[in-house]
């Protein structure tokens, strides 16, 4: 068990890790050790339940932070209640996404300042306040989830497009400043993943227009990934839990694609 404990007692700070992907990664930091900072929307009893069981089966602790990453005010005091709680944010994962689909000239303003402000300038803040500790300490990780999107464009899109390909810019600029640190910055850019979000779009398919799952599933991943099924939560968190590792303390600066194939299409 020890072996594979490899960031005990790290603190990760995982935004928008109620549900999905980044729920996904807060159980494998647990896994390894990690205590915890949970972000995000949902039931109150679901998180504390979420909590309850990380706690139980990984002997590490949790905090649960409802902050609106839209607000700086409530990124910073987010950040520092998990310095206040833990001491450190050793591991910075920056997941929470906002998405809205319209043409260009239809996409409403305020959808637009929302998405930049969730997943883009939450990540500049979360990052600017996280990396003083990770200097002083001489370690850290950062993880910027980007997209397929980040790598490729698409219609209808704007925002997410937009907002995902600036965060590869983001990962390059911070990691040059903190080179020879022992402090990386990467980003992951997933190609369609299995997530509550994908899955409600599945059934409502399978609803309107009477398909079984595996077609529903089939239509809506067609001229996408190549294998034809969606990317996991799990191979996602897997991917940036070792890039948190000793094994990857060489790797910064990197945009990694988990697509099966589709951003070399």
């Amino acid at each position: 068990m020890a072996e594979t404990r490899v960031l005990q007692n790290k603190c990760a700070l995982i935004t928008g890790s109620t549900q999905g992907l980044g729920l996904a990664a807060a159980k494998r930091f647990a896994a390894a050790g990690c205590n915890v900072v949970l972000n995000g929307f949902g039931d109150a009893r679901e998180i504390a339940a979420q909590r309850e069981q990380i706690e139980r089966e990984h002997c590490v602790r949790t905090l649960y932070c409802s902050a609106d990453l839209s607000n700086p005010g409530e990124i910073a005091h987010m950040l520092a209640a998990s310095f206040d709680a833990f001491g450190t944010v050793d591991i910075l994962v920056n997941n929470a996404v906002v998405r809205h689909t319209a043409p260009v000239e239809d996409f409403p303003p305020e959808a637009w300042d929302r998405g930049v402000a969730v997943n883009l300038s939450a990540a500049f803040h979360t990052i600017r306040l996280a990396l003083p500790g990770m200097r002083k300490k001489g370690w850290g990780r950062i993880v910027n989830v980007s997209s397929i999107y980040g790598l490729i464009g698409t219609t209808n899109r704007i925002n997410y497009v937009t907002t995902k390909t600036a965060l590869i810019g983001m990962t390059r600029a911070v990691a040059l400043e903190t080179r020879g640190q022992d402090i990386t910055c990467n980003a992951v850019c997933p190609g369609t993943v299995e997530t509550p979000v994908h899955e409600k779009r599945i059934q409502e398919m399978m609803a309107t227009q009477g398909l079984s799952q595996a077609e529903a599933q089939s239509q809506f991943l067609a001229n996408k990934q190549p294998g034809g099924r969606f990317i996991t939560a799990e191979d996602v968190a897997a991917l940036i839990l070792f890039l948190c590792g000793p094994e990857s303390r060489d790797i910064t600066g990197a945009a990694l694609p988990i697509d099966g194939g589709w951003s070399i299409h």
